[in-house]
């Protein structure tokens, strides 16, 4: 489901519940169930053989939801948290630098939350494969239960394995290799076997602290890797909102305007399914006032996750020395 798309929600299909931007969960809709929040009562019933992205509204008629297909990002966002999980930026940057796209071959050590596989297996598939490994047992067993539910297996193997100990046990098969360890650098001599040597390989460390990043790249030197770098991923978010607008008239007659925003989210969304949040609002007197759209940075940034440590392995002589196959 989550490499795949469907248009028509089922039983026994898994949808994302978007309450606003800041509240969303996931749900299996299973017939006869019922579901609860803030805004009230939803029938699973109701759901099935809505179409995804549908609006459902609860029985008394004034609280709604929106039910959305699951996709990694959005799983990102709702995923129950086992361990620390990797955000959108660094996923992406790290996609971006490991080359990732349909029918390349990937190892990930550790699996933690399951975040970061997900996206994997959408990028890589439908030709690809991704082999992750989780040295904690009941993480490595709850990551499998949901793969299967959510249709990954056949892009995703998992298995609960401790790799600086004992390696992957894959020699000459991977285009690319996560290590996402407490000592990464203790990881890298199964890394490099595990890449392919017949053309460019690479491999992504993610890391914390920045001694780890220290040892690792010195690692990553003694094993014949090259154009070691090393990159922090901030971003900053930016807040939408509405402004009064006053009349120019009035302005220039030294009128002033009482502006009341709405802050009651349950009011606010009320409102827009009426149809009455669009563009305007009205003043301390009950006048219509017009509002402009604009944007802010967020008061809250967040800040430091992980260091990012890249390499590359040059292929044996006679292999491909491309960038890109």
């Amino acid at each position: 489901m989550f490499h795949e798309y469907k248009n028509v929600i089922e039983d026994g299909d898994m949808v994302i519940v978007y309450l606003n931007h800041n509240s969303m969960s996931p749900l299996k809709v299973e017939a006869g169930q019922v579901y609860n929040n803030r805004f009230g009562t939803f029938k699973h019933d109701d759901m099935i053989g809505l179409k995804y992205g549908s609006k459902v509204v609860n029985k008394d008629g004034k609280g709604f939801v929106f039910l959305l297909h699951p996709t990694p990002a959005l799983w990102t966002q709702v995923v129950p948290h086992r361990t620390q999980i990797l955000y959108l930026p660094d996923i992406s940057f790290i996609s971006l630098y490991l080359d990732l796209r349909p029918g390349k071959i990937m190892i990930e050590s550790g699996t933690g939350s399951g975040s970061f596989s997900h996206s994997i297996a959408r990028t890589i598939a439908p030709t690809g494969h991704l082999y992750t490994f989780e040295y904690h047992e009941i993480r490595a067993q709850t990551a499998q239960k949901e793969f299967i539910e959510h249709n990954l297996t056949d892009v995703v193997t998992i298995e609960h394995r401790d790799v600086i100990a004992n390696g992957f046990g894959k020699c000459n098969i991977a285009d690319a290799v996560f290590l996402d360890l407490p000592a990464p650098w203790d990881a890298v001599d199964a890394a490099k076997k595990a890449l392919r040597k017949d053309t460019i390989g690479r491999i992504c460390c993610f890391s914390p602290c920045i001694e780890q990043v220290q040892r690792t790249a010195l690692a990553l030197d003694e094993h014949g890797f090259s154009d070691i770098r090393m990159y922090e991923c901030l971003a900053k978010d930016y807040e939408i909102r509405n402004v009064p607008q006053p009349d120019i008239d009035e302005v220039i007659d030294g009128q002033r305007v009482s502006y009341r925003p709405i802050k009651n989210d349950k009011k606010k969304r009320k409102l827009e399914s009426d149809g009455a949040c669009s563009g305007t609002n009205t003043d301390a007197n009950g006048s219509t006032v017009k509002e402009l759209t604009v944007t802010k940075p967020t008061d809250v940034v967040r800040g430091h996750t992980s260091y990012l440590t890249f390499a590359i392995l040059a292929p044996e002589e006679g292999g491909d020395v491309s960038m890109s196959e």
